[in-house]
């Protein structure tokens, strides 16, 4: 006999565990490396069982009455999309910032808001992005920020960041720590994104 473990589950199911998984991250219980584990075992679930086993030592919904045992995902509204961005390893990004001493973030500033623009056809788009980054800085971290959040604004969800995130990047950038945290959190929100729409 087929369990209420065993049902399969959909994909607004996937993405409303993703949800939560975020919310708990958000909350401080789990670390970044943890995240990017549960994150992809929820892309990758297959039964209520695969999804439970992501929760059990968080709080939050537990039953396996009605096979509905995650809350609803937000309403994304119908609407055109372009082509989707890449998600991106936050680690990786981070080493290869050191490794070539900050110059890959020109290029991860063009990348990522060329593919801002070409999926919503908002934005400043990569080549703008790039010489802001070149001449005007100091305004890349907030821009890159804002449009992440317009991304999920768009979607009728409220942006995990927006261009108040920017601030981590002052005072800590001497000390590296407000960097850190800015592009942990924007790089996630951003990769996040492109995760739910792939698991539509």
């Amino acid at each position: 006999m087929t369990t209420d473990r065993q049902l399969r589950v959909s994909d607004a199911e996937r993405q409303a565990a993703a949800e939560r998984l975020g919310a708990a991250m958000a909350d401080g219980r789990l670390d970044p490396i943890e995240y990017d584990e549960r994150i992809a075992l929820a892309y990758a679930a297959v039964t209520y069982g695969d999804l439970d086993r992501l929760f059990v030592d968080l709080p939050g919904p537990r039953n396996y009455g009605i096979p509905q045992p995650y809350p609803p995902p937000y309403p994304w509204p119908l609407g055109p999309l372009g082509p989707m961005g890449q998600v991106r390893s936050t680690g990786l990004h981070m080493l290869l910032f050191v490794v070539t001493f900050g110059i890959w973030g020109y290029v991860y500033f063009f990348q990522t808001h060329e593919e801002m623009k070409r999926h919503s056809g908002e934005g400043i788009g990569g080549v703008l992005a790039l010489l802001l980054s070149l001449f005007v800085w100091v305004a890349s971290p907030f821009l890159l920020s804002h449009e992440v959040g317009r991304l999920y604004e768009r979607r009728g969800l409220r942006g995990p960041v927006s261009a108040l995130t920017g601030l981590w990047f002052f005072p800590g950038m001497f000390l590296l720590v407000g960097p850190i945290i800015w592009f942990v959190l924007t790089n996630r929100a951003l990769s996040h994104y492109w995760r739910s729409l792939a698991a539509r």
